[in-house]
C-alpha cells in the first residue's frame, strides 16, 4: 500500500462521535462514493485533521482504497472498482464514543468488554476463533467485533470443534473489544457495497454505466444509463431510485445536452490549447478571438467539449478516476464501455467482438487495436499554486479518434473521443429517439 493524498477533515460513523464533539454524527453511511465522503471530510478540516488515502500503486483494483483518520482510530474502506463504501473499521475505541439504541457501550467511563457487548447488543451466534491473528470474532448482522487474546489475564477456554467447527462462547470476562467493523450483510469477508443510498444523491445524478456508441470509422456518441432520485423538502418517504436512458452525440448543440443530462455543475473555458503544437494545420499558431468550453459533469465522470463558433459538442472525455492520477477525487469514476470488430487472421476472414471497459490496461488495449505508429505525447499537469505534480506525467497515445491518457502503472486514466461535427442542419441518429 502506499500513501500519497493527505485530507483534513471530520470523521464519523453510525452511532459513533468523537470525544473532540458533544454530539452523535451519522452523517456517513455504506454505499457512499467516496467523493462525497471525502467532501464531508474536507468541510470539517478545523476539528479532525490527518486522513490519509492508502491504495496500492501497481494493482490499484486488487486492494481496497482506505481512507484512515490516523488520529481518530477509524479506517474506511471502499470498493476499488465502484468506489462506494464498504466497510467502517474502528480500530482504536479509545478514541471514539460509541453508541447503541441510545446508549453508550464504549466511552471513556465504559470499557467495551464482553460482557457489555453481550448486555448492549444481547445473544448472538458462537464466537469463531481465527488462530493465525489470536482474535475471537462476535458477529451480529452487519457488525462485527474482535476480541484479541494476549490482552486476557487468563488462557482462553476454548474448543476448536465446538458447535461444527465454531470456537465456544468460553470467551474469559473482562476481555475488551480490539476493533469493530460496521458493514452489510452477514459475513464481512464476503461483504460487498450496496447499493448508493437515496440520501447520497443530493439532487445529482449518475452514471450507472456509460456505452460509447461508435460505426467503422469511430465513436458518434455515447448513451448513458443514469441514476436519480428526488430529495428535498416535501419528498415522500418510499421515494426510489429512478433509472434513466439518455443518449447525446456529435454535433449536438448545448440544448441537446441540456435537455438530455440537466445543467453540467460547472462551464470550464479553455484559455489555450497545449496540444496545438502537434495539429497539422498552419495555422495551428493563430489564436482564437474565441474559447472553446467544456460542461463538466462530475457525478457522471464525462466533460463535454463545445465548439466556440457553433456551440455544438466535439469531444467527450470519460474519467477513471485512479487514485495516484493528479485528477484524482475531481470526477466520479465513469464506467464506460467501448465496442470493437477485430478482424481475425486468416482467409476466412473471421471477426471478433470486443469491448474495452474502464479496467482494460494500455498493453490490452494495444493487444486489440494495435500499437500506435506515433510517439506518445507527454502529458504534464501542474496548478499556478503548486508547480509540480507528485504523481508524474501520464503519456497519450491516439487510435481511431481516441486519445488514451496512460498512467505510468498501465491503467487508463481518461479517455478522449473525438467526431466530426456534424452541423445543425443534419438529423441526429434514428437510435436517439429511443433512449428519450
Amino acid at each position: 500500500m502506499r500513501l500519497y493524498y493527505d485530507f483534513l477533515g471530520l470523521s464519523c460513523c453510525f452511532y459513533c462521535c468523537f470525544y473532540s464533539f458533544d454530539c452523535v454524527f451519522t452523517c456517513l453511511s455504506s454505499g457512499m462514493p467516496l467523493a462525497q465522503a471525502i467532501s464531508i471530510l474536507q468541510k470539517h478540516c478545523r476539528i479532525i485533521k490527518n486522513v490519509q488515502v492508502l491504495y496500492s500503486e501497481q494493482m490499484p483494483l486488487s486492494h481496497d482504497l482506505i481512507l484512515n483518520l490516523t488520529q481518530d482510530g477509524i479506517k474506511l474502506l471502499f470498493d476499488a472498482t465502484n468506489q462506494r463504501l464498504k466497510v467502517i473499521e474502528v480500530y482504536d475505541l479509545s478514541k471514539v464514543k460509541l453508541k447503541y439504541c441510545g446508549v453508550h457501550f464504549n466511552s471513556q467511563a465504559i470499557a467495551p468488554t464482553i460482557e457489555q457487548i453481550d448486555q448492549s447488543f444481547g445473544a448472538t451466534h458462537p464466537g469463531v476463533y481465527n488462530a493465525v491473528e489470536q482474535l475471537f470474532h462476535l458477529n451480529f448482522r452487519g457488525l462485527s467485533f474482535s476480541f484479541q487474546l494476549d490482552s486476557w489475564n487468563e488462557a482462553p477456554k476454548y474448543e476448536p470443534n465446538y458447535a461444527l467447527g465454531l470456537a465456544s462462547l468460553q470467551i474469559p470476562h473482562g476481555a475488551m473489544v480490539k476493533r469493530m467493523h460496521i458493514y452489510t450483510g452477514n459475513n464481512l469477508q464476503e461483504t460487498r457495497a450496496p447499493a448508493m443510498p437515496l440520501a447520497c444523491f443530493l439532487g445529482n445524478i449518475y452514471a450507472e454505466c456509460v456505452d460509447v456508441l461508435r460505426d467503422q470509422t469511430g465513436p458518434l456518441g455515447l448513451r448513458l444509463r443514469l441514476l436519480t432520485a428526488a430529495c428535498g423538502p416535501g419528498v415522500m418517504a418510499d421515494t426510489k431510485v429512478k433509472s434513466l436512458e439518455r443518449s447525446i452525440y456529435f454535433g449536438d448543440s448545448c440544448q441537446d445536452v441540456l435537455g438530455a443530462l440537466g445543467s453540467p455543475h460547472k462551464v470550464f473555458y479553455k484559455s489555450e490549447d497545449k496540444m496545438k503544437i502537434h495539429s497539422p494545420s498552419p495555422h495551428k499558431q493563430v489564436p482564437s478571438k474565441c474559447n472553446d468550453y467544456f460542461f463538466n459533469y462530475f457525478t457522471l465522470g464525462v466533460d463535454i467539449l463545445f465548439d466556440s463558433t457553433t456551440h455544438l459538442a466535439k469531444k467527450f472525455v470519460l474519467h477513471t478516476n485512479y487514485p495516484g492520477h493528479y485528477n484524482f477525487n475531481i470526477y466520479h469514476r465513469c464506467d464506460f464501455k467501448i465496442p470493437f470488430v477485430i478482424k481475425k487472421d486468416g482467409a476466412d476472414s473471421q471477426t471478433e467482438d470486443c469491448v474495452l471497459t474502464t479496467y482494460s490496461k494500455w498493453d490490452q488495449i494495444q493487444e486489440l487495436l494495435g500499437h500506435p505508429m506515433e510517439k506518445p505525447v507527454v502529458l504534464h499537469r501542474s496548478s499556478s499554486a503548486n508547480n509540480t505534480n507528485p504523481f508524474g506525467s501520464t503519456f497519450c497515445f491516439g487510435l481511431q479518434r481516441m486519445i488514451f491518457e496512460v498512467m505510468q502503472n498501465n491503467h487508463i486514466a481518461a479517455v478522449t473521443l473525438y467526431g466530426a461535427s456534424r452541423t445543425t442542419s443534419h438529423a441526429r441518429p434514428e437510435s436517439s429517439s429511443s433512449s428519450h
